[in-house]
C-alpha cells in the first residue's frame, strides 16, 4: 500500500497512474489509518514543516518502508533545497539516499532508516 501526502493540483498524474498500475490499487491518502509500504510525500516550498510531515508519514509505515519526497525540480515554482530534505529526514530518524528525476517537474528523494544498506 503506498500512502499519499501533499496531493495537489499540481502533482504529476502520470507517476501516480504508474504507481497505481505496479500496485494494482489506488494510492491511499493522509487520512489511511492502517499499515502502509511506501510513504509518497509531494512537498513544495511553504508547505510548512516537512519533519512533521515525514514523521506523520512514519506512523503507519511497516517496518523496512521506505518514504520517497517528491519536490519540484530546480527552477519550477515550491523548488525545495536538498540540504532542507536531509535536515528534515535526520530530525525524523531518517538518512536520504538519493534523488531521481521522477518528472518533467519533479524529483525524488528516498528516506531510509539510518545504517539500511550498510553491510
Amino acid at each position: 500500500m503506498v500512502q499519499e501526502f501533499g496531493f495537489d493540483e499540481d502533482v504529476d498524474f502520470d507517476l501516480r497512474d504508474a504507481i497505481e498500475a505496479a500496485v494494482g490499487a489506488e494510492l491511499a491518502d493522509e487520512d489511511w489509518d492502517d499499515v502502509t509500504d511506501v510513504a509518497l510525500i509531494w512537498w513544495r516550498y511553504g508547505d510548512g514543516d516537512l519533519t512533521d510531515t515525514i514523521v506523520d508519514a512514519l506512523t503507519p509505515l511497516e517496518d523496512g518502508g521506505v518514504v520517497w519526497v517528491m519536490t519540484p525540480k530546480p527552477g519550477r515554482a515550491g523548488y525545495v533545497e536538498s540540504s532542507e530534505i536531509s535536515e528534515a529526514a535526520d530530525i525524523a530518524g531518517l538518512h536520504a539516499t538519493s534523488t531521481v528525476s521522477v518528472g518533467r517537474d519533479w524529483a525524488g528523494t528516498r528516506l531510509v532508516a539510518r545504517g539500511r544498506g550498510k553491510k
